[in-house]
């Protein structure tokens, strides 16, 4: 390899494993060798959930060990899930573990700060989708369980800016995960004064916002000690996973929109500013901070978590034929993916899906393969009515559909996706939340030139694409649309 060309190493934290990754460019193409992979997932402890970020620390320490022995590594960045952090001591010391969004400690919180800032008022200081584990309601039930913590932290970091602060010794909050706290306003581009006064926030806990691309600063020494990197600096990309998959969508012009297919679908567009209107907080869209100034207009929906809770109900056969048996199985029941009897882990997923159709008066799916089908024919649907949605607001025509991540990886879904919305599927790459990650790392360390990250994605990735070929029933439509919603997990 030519001296000139640079190594980035992207680490990349998804709900259920994580991935360090060494990226380079060559030929105006990306070439990306993952050297290490390792489970995530929930640790439970006396009625709690939370995640293990020192068990995370160490994994990505061995990975990093493992990039070095490849030569030297120019740059290192994290993304992760959003919404979830950890607060510091005047010590810079853990204060308490870092818990899991899915942690039920937020029930009822979100109505009750709603009941002290109406929710037009919260969405006008952050243009930002209602869930009950933002990062604001989880601070409010924090307090709530531990009366004063919050008055004794001294800085609340999410999870990749943690990371990065072990990394770099440097604390900061990337735009892009700042945004999906319900605590930044975008028009500012600063924290929400009137949200964090209105719920009694310490606003000493939130530290300086950077863009993504921004340089924190050469590893500590002591990481340099331990892995083996030198001279290595810390760039942090678009820290949110979702950020980061939306800059590697191999998009052109303005009249597509993405989907990222993975533990959740997030449906969007992208915006040269956000769409802070009555109409975008009837929909209950969200705002959420894109790279290089963009904005990500986009809707949360439930995805396919809750195949995978099915799956391992089922105690984990090959989704390769589950898929398969369930693109097999006839079409029947229903659900919205929504339904906030689905956020949560348990073995009952199954039940809880045959529950709801028996409750909406449907047929009852009884195998896995049926199962499996009534909910990739829900999310494809829920897709179709978020894109009518967001042509609304933005009255743009949405002709084609980007699926990037793990679920591009499902031919039958894309195939659903294309024939529910009537449009034509783009699937690919699986690994965008990587390749965004090293990407944002080249343009800040000109290894690409500014504003090249999609034509480098292009040049460097093989797509498959899906064409309508059946038109969904009217009558379909008409029963997805008319489900009782009893249980919403946002409107």
């Amino acid at each position: 390899m030519s001296a000139e060309v640079k190594r980035h190493v992207a680490i990349d934290l998804g709900a259920s494993s994580g991935r360090v990754a060494i990226g380079t460019i060559q030929d105006g193409k990306l070439s990306v060798n993952v050297v290490h992979r390792f489970a995530n997932g929930g640790v439970p402890v006396q009625g709690r959930l939370y995640w293990d970020v020192l068990g995370l620390w160490k994994e990505i320490l061995h990975g990093l060990r493992l990039a070095a022995q490849h030569g030297h590594i120019h740059s290192v960045g994290v993304d992760s899930w959003a919404v979830d952090y950890a607060l510091l001591d005047e010590h810079d010391l853990l204060m308490d573990g870092v818990h899991h969004y899915r942690d039920p400690r937020t029930g009822g919180v979100m109505d009750d700060c709603l009941n002290v800032l109406p929710r037009s008022a919260v969405y006008a200081s952050t243009g930002i989708q209602f869930l009950p584990f933002n990062t604001v309601y989880q601070l409010v039930a924090h307090e709530r369980q531990a009366p004063g913590i919050l008055n004794r932290a001294c800085q609340l970091l999410l999870v990749p800016d943690l990371l990065h602060f072990w990394l770099s010794g440097r604390r900061a909050t990337e735009r892009t995960n700042a945004s999906t706290t319900q605590l930044y306003d975008p028009r500012e581009d600063a924290w929400s004064a009137p949200v964090i006064t209105a719920f009694g926030l310490p606003p000493v806990l939130f530290p300086d916002i950077v863009p993504a691309g921004t340089v924190l600063g050469e590893v500590t020494p002591a990481v340099a000690q331990e892995t083996g990197l030198t001279s290595t600096v810390v760039v942090a990309p678009a820290t949110h996973d979702t950020a980061s998959a939306v800059a590697a969508v191999p998009a052109v012009g303005n009249d597509w929109a993405y989907l990222s297919s993975g533990t959740w679908s997030l449906v969007g567009v992208e915006t040269l500013s956000p769409v802070v209107t009555p109409e975008a907080l009837q929909y209950n869209l969200t705002n959420e901070a894109g790279v290089n100034g963009t904005t990500r207009l986009l809707k949360n929906v439930m995805g396919l978590w809750i195949v995978q809770e099915c799956r391992r109900a089922w105690g984990s056969p090959d989704f390769a034929q589950l898929y398969a048996d369930a693109e097999a199985a006839a079409g029947g029941p229903l659900v919205d993916p929504d339904d906030g009897r689905f956020l949560h882990a348990g073995l009952d997923m199954p039940q809880r899906i045959q529950a709801y159709c028996r409750e909406t008066g449907q047929a009852v799916p009884a195998t896995p393969a049926e199962i499996t089908r009534c909910v990739l024919e829900s999310l494809a649907l829920r897709t179709a009515e978020v894109l009518l949605q967001l042509e609304d607001v933005t009255g743009r025509m949405i002709s084609t559909l980007h699926v990037v991540g793990g679920g591009s990886q499902v031919r039958f879904l894309n195939q659903l996706l294309a024939d529910t919305t009537g449009r034509r599927v783009i699937a690919g790459p699986v690994e965008a939340t990587l390749i965004g990650n090293l990407l944002v790392q080249a343009e800040a360390s000109g290894s690409i030139p500014a504003g090249s990250l999609r034509s480098v994605v292009l040049q460097s990735e093989a797509l498959d694409t899906f064409e309508p070929t059946t038109a969904v029933p009217s009558q379909r439509l008409a029963l997805f649309a008319q489900l009782g919603r009893a249980q919403p997990l946002h409107s």
